[in-house]
């Protein structure tokens, strides 16, 4: 019986302990679940199997700096959306440089031509 009143009092310690230092973790500023520096409202297929769908949400979930750059979608003219993401970089700016490298690359890779001009950030944080 005194080991089970044991482990009951350790147990309530460590949720105390919890509950005190989550608000702690929170004024840190973690970016998860953060949209961010949102420039542009990206094209988003309802199909969560998506490619683009899955990098923004990757991006949206990321807990570090990071950014989402996609192709600018132009109703009917663009056929293709091109998308490029980089996660928990050091710095805003870094993300937001290494995710436009990547979206370039697959319009080289896939050598779309896009009406609507190319890549371009659509949200950072």
């Amino acid at each position: 019986m005194n080991q089970r009143n044991t482990r009951k009092a350790t147990a309530l310690t460590l949720a105390g302990l919890l509950i005190c230092t989550t608000p702690g973790i929170a004024a840190a500023g973690s970016l998860a679940g953060n949209v961010g520096d949102k420039r542009s409202s990206p094209y988003l297929s309802l199909d969560p199997k998506e490619p683009c769908t899955k990098a923004y949400n990757a991006y949206v979930a990321a807990n570090g700096h990071s950014a989402y750059a996609t192709t600018f979608y132009s109703r009917v003219v663009d056929l293709y959306i091109i998308c490029g993401t980089r996660l928990n970089a050091p710095s805003q700016k870094a993300a937001e440089d290494l995710a436009m490298r990547s979206c370039q690359a697959g319009l080289k890779k896939y050598k779309v031509k896009i009406a609507s001009g190319g890549c371009g950030i659509a949200a950072s944080k």
